[in-house]
């Protein structure tokens, strides 16, 4: 039976549901599957999870592993060299992030201290931030392969170290043709056979959780919806900014925000600010049947992100044939087509934004064709889209048909149990 570790920086959590699917896809296929996460989760993300229940934490971090994973290191200090080399004499990289690098590959020892025994033959870990790290040196000092999976600001904007990540690991998965396009521009000896395109996706929901608002008596007011964790990279103040514009111009709206996060202070002094108090709800973390009641009432679905790989939460949108509008950025065009499953708007560009907006409440409430059927149109396209690309079922039975492959037979062997490892 083949055993491999899987690593994210988190886990469970709500937000990533992927990291969890595929480990109970991979497990379904006779594969055994060791959980790990670096830190620990919330308690609310522990309740929709049993995984975590055999999940290893590294974080907070145990004496007798920390003494065990020192030793580790010394003992096969040659199998991390390079990496101690690149992270101490090369690259530009400030004594910060040296001095977490150097952290980190401490903990990778733990986590190697922690996998030893267990027969494992890989090593995959989602998202190239410090787990990515703490995997390569554990896989290493394993004398085992590794892999990771990409997905948005990873690659884009937070892309530390990242060239030693890719030089060593065995492949490389990203969730868009657009992350896999960058990677070749940017590194450019990267070998493409290693990288591998595995699209996320989401269930189509049931016929009764969906809701089209053309037909409709048309409503007072517009309902737009956000959703997403309240963090600096998914922009939400670029929202509020549109809503004020909005509101100034006589636009009758409301708007709220899924998601919590440790922007939420800075957002509601912003909502304050600019007197949105009765238009902009911040309606912090959001349960399933909550979001389907969200999703069935909103108008229109949007994103303001300033960087992204493809989110759920659009495909989520799409597959309940909501009108979505997001920036043109990354691997959300292979998602969004302008004018034939969404709309698209030219990142960062308020103005656009807001005329966008506009022009899709009056197609959405105008009551004579050609605009009814042309957004009728736009909605099918839009679960056709998930329902052939994007979903969750068929793209987790093609990554689980495909990740087995990326397991290559072992090129020098484990290392040997030490005595004085046994005796600490």
């Amino acid at each position: 039976m083949l055993t491999v570790a899987y690593l994210a920086n988190e886990f469970p959590v709500a937000v990533e549901p992927y990291v969890g699917e595929e480990i109970e896809e991979m497990r379904r296929r006779g594969v055994n599957v060791i959980a790990g996460s670096v830190r620990r989760p919330s308690a609310r993300d522990t309740e929709f999870d049993e995984t975590c229940a055999n999940t290893i934490y590294l974080q907070p971090m145990q004496i007798l592993v920390l003494l065990r994973g020192l030793v580790l290191a010394f003992t096969h200090w040659s199998r991390i060299s390079s990496l101690l080399v690149r992270v101490l004499l090369q690259g530009r990289e400030g004594a910060k992030l040296r001095l977490k690098a150097l952290a980190h590959t401490l903990l990778g020892a733990c986590y190697a201290v922690r996998l030893r025994g267990r027969g494992v033959e890989h090593i995959h870990v989602h998202h190239g931030y410090f787990g990515s790290w703490i995997a390569m040196v554990a896989a290493r000092l394993l004398g085992i392969s590794f892999s990771m999976t990409l997905h948005g600001s990873d690659l884009l904007r937070h892309k530390v170290y990242l060239d030693t990540k890719l030089k060593y690991c065995q492949s490389c998965v990203v969730i868009s043709d657009f992350n896999r396009r960058f990677i070749l521009e940017h590194f450019s000896e990267m070998d493409p056979r290693k990288i591998i395109v595995s699209r996320l996706g989401v269930d189509p929901p049931l016929a009764e959780t969906i809701s089209c608002r053309v037909n409709s008596i048309v409503r007072i007011r517009f309902s737009l919806l956000a959703v997403g964790r309240l963090h600096k990279v998914k922009n939400h103040a670029f929202l509020v900014q549109a809503c004020a514009r909005l509101r100034d111009v006589g636009f009758d709206f409301q708007c709220a925000i899924a998601g919590e996060g440790p922007e939420r202070q800075r957002l509601e002094r912003l909502i304050r600010k600019n007197r949105l108090q009765e238009r902009l709800t911040l309606l912090g973390h959001m349960r399933k049947p909550e979001m389907d009641a969200l999703y069935r009432d909103a108008d229109l679905v949007v994103l303001t992100s300033e960087s992204e790989g493809i989110p759920l939460v659009l495909m989520e949108a799409m597959a309940r044939a909501k009108i979505v509008l997001a920036p043109a950025i990354t691997g959300i065009p292979e998602l969004v087509v302008p004018g034939k499953t969404g709309f698209l708007y030219r990142p960062g560009d308020l103005e656009d934004f807001v005329r966008r907006i506009r022009f899709l409440q009056t197609a959405m409430q105008y009551r004579e064709r050609p605009w009814t059927n042309r957004i009728e149109w736009i909605r099918h396209g839009a679960r056709v889209q998930i329902a052939t690309n994007f979903n969750r079922q068929k793209n987790l039975s093609r990554f689980g048909n495909v990740f087995p492959k990326l397991v290559p037979p072992h090129d020098w062997s484990s290392p040997h149990e030490d005595s004085v490892l046994q005796q600490i």
